[in-house]
């Protein structure tokens, strides 16, 4: 087994946890983990993408690598966003999650 097939299918669990849990999970701050967990899955294997371009004599692709570091931003841009949002309705509501329609 390659390093790339280890990075591969550790990149196929980490978005699977990840879908996983936005699933199952009612509450916003898990909602929010559950998708830099997808997220980190998706750069993962854009790293593996990008090193395969380098194994192959090349000096590695830049467009993964540039879609890496853009992801993370945008990443960490969103989440303190959903953070941001998630602090306000529990300062309006005392509640930290949604009202359901029963």
């Amino acid at each position: 087994m390659s390093i790339a097939i280890l990075y591969g299918l550790c990149s196929a669990v980490l978005v699977g946890l990840g879908l996983f849990a936005l699933i199952t999970h009612p509450q916003p701050l898990r909602k929010i983990l559950a998708f830099n967990l997808i997220g980190s899955g998706v750069f993962l294997l854009f790293g593996v993408v990008a090193h395969n371009g380098a194994a192959a004599g090349f000096g590695g692709d830049p467009v993964p690598q540039a879609l890496v570091i853009t992801g993370l931003v945008v990443a960490f841009a969103s989440t303190a966003l959903a953070v941001a949002l998630l602090l306000r309705l529990f300062q309006e509501t005392g509640r930290a999650t949604l009202q359901s329609d029963d």
